[in-house]
């Protein structure tokens, strides 16, 4: 079993910034919402500062890393993280702004085609919203244009076969599918490939929300053929709240005359960028996708996070996640083992989870979880009754568990 003294990714803790309980560290499980601050992200935000300070303006071409090209810089370790070529990754605006770009490029309804989209129940609302707004803006109903795979009656998870069937089933009408990689309530972690199939076997597209999913389990968006995906930067991967998104387009779609995009100045041929012509002319690949300019600040935060990403290897983390999360789960069931407080909703097998566990509570959870915070030890809440806890493994270790197997029981005893 991995400990901290013989754990290779332990070193990686002291890079992170834990807020403090009478103290001492919390116990932070709560990476899967907001991730911790890397400690060098003030460094970066200062040279950033200083770059405005000496150059000004001329700071777009000057100095070690001009933001002119600063997307660039956070690239290669985007493309690692998720599974991409280089040009099939860009950098740019915030989750729900890239969720609506996409679908205005693959989601193109027609009336007496193909109008439909496939996606799970109880998708994190943002997504939920931008699929019913985009489904009146181009004149369809939502009650009609929208299909949503829900759980068996009496399960609390997707089962694969029912995706794929409701796929098949709508083959013909179907437009995109859009699933969430990792479901935020449940935790459950999607079968990505078999969807990715499934849709296009039916001539439709396929989209993923990777918000739950990217820093936290590995995916291979190029090799799985996914259409698009996009993802933002704030939860696993420490960015600071409201960090930039992440967005990929497949490099099939990087030139493709017919497909249709909303374009921006950032996304037009950057040799011609500034001599201020009509005629959009996209950049190959992802960066084709962009509006505007980099939010240097923020991007510089990204960047610091995702270098420490990039020297620990999804794999290590990915490895060392599993010990983690299966740790827990042998913890709280040792702690409830008859479910009277609690039942675990995420998947056991871990190819169908990442870093999240989800707890149903059966009887006083809000109590529960704020008795916790009060203990120091963070997790989040969701309503109507689900406590997650996210053991991340950049920053997390057994002896962070150890002290929830401690805490927890005596929480319970007293509620």
């Amino acid at each position: 079993m991995t400990t901290t003294s013989t754990d290779a990714l332990s070193p990686f803790r002291n890079r992170f910034i834990f807020p403090q309980h009478e103290g001492h560290p919390v116990v932070y499980l709560c990476g899967n919402s907001l991730g911790l601050q890397p400690a060098s992200v003030r460094a970066a935000l200062l040279a950033e500062l200083d770059q405005w300070a000496t150059y000004g303006v001329e700071g777009h071409f000057m100095g070690d890393q001009p933001w002119m090209y600063y997307h660039k810089f956070l690239t290669p370790q985007s493309a690692r993280l998720v599974g991409a070529l280089p040009h099939e990754v860009v950098v740019m605006n915030t989750l729900t702004v890239n969720l609506h770009l996409m679908m205005a490029s693959f989601y193109r309804p027609k009336k007496g085609g193909r109008y439909k989209i496939i996606m799970e129940a109880g998708a994190f609302p943002s997504d939920q919203y931008a699929m019913e707004t985009q489904v009146r803006w181009h004149g369809f109903d939502p009650a009609d244009a929208i299909v949503e795979v829900a759980p068996r009656p009496g399960e609390e998870l997707l089962r694969t076969e029912d995706i794929l069937d409701t796929i098949h089933a709508h083959r013909d009408t179907l437009a995109l599918t859009l699933f969430g990689g990792v479901n935020y309530y449940t935790g459950q972690w999607y079968d990505m490939p078999a969807i990715t199939q499934a849709a296009h076997a039916a001539g439709a597209y396929a989209g993923f929300d990777l918000a739950h999913a990217a820093g936290n389990v590995p995916v291979q968006l190029h090799d799985w053929g996914v259409d698009f995906a996009v993802w933002c930067s704030y939860k696993y991967l420490n960015s600071g709240p409201g960090g930039p998104s992440g967005a990929f387009v497949h490099e099939r779609h990087a030139s493709d005359p017919d497909l249709p995009r909303l374009a921006g100045w950032w996304g037009h041929d950057e040799k011609e960028r500034f001599k201020m012509r009509k005629g959009f002319i996209p950049m190959y690949g992802a960066e084709g996708w962009q509006i505007s300019n980099a939010q240097i600040f923020a991007f510089a935060a990204h960047k610091a996070s995702l270098d420490i990403f990039d020297e620990a290897g999804m794999a290590a983390l990915r490895e060392k996640s599993v010990v983690l999360t299966g740790t827990l789960v042998q913890i709280l069931d040792e702690i409830d083992p008859d479910q009277r407080f609690f039942k675990i909703i995420t998947p056991r097998d871990p190819q169908q989870r990442g870093c999240q566990l989800s707890l149903l509570t059966q009887q006083r959870g809000k109590e529960i979880f704020d008795a916790l915070t009060a203990q120091g030890i963070i997790s989040d809440w969701r309503e109507p009754n689900v406590i997650r806890f996210a053991p991340v493994p950049l920053y997390n270790t057994l002896e962070d568990l150890e002290q929830l197997r401690e805490m927890l029981p005596k929480i319970m005893n007293r509620v």
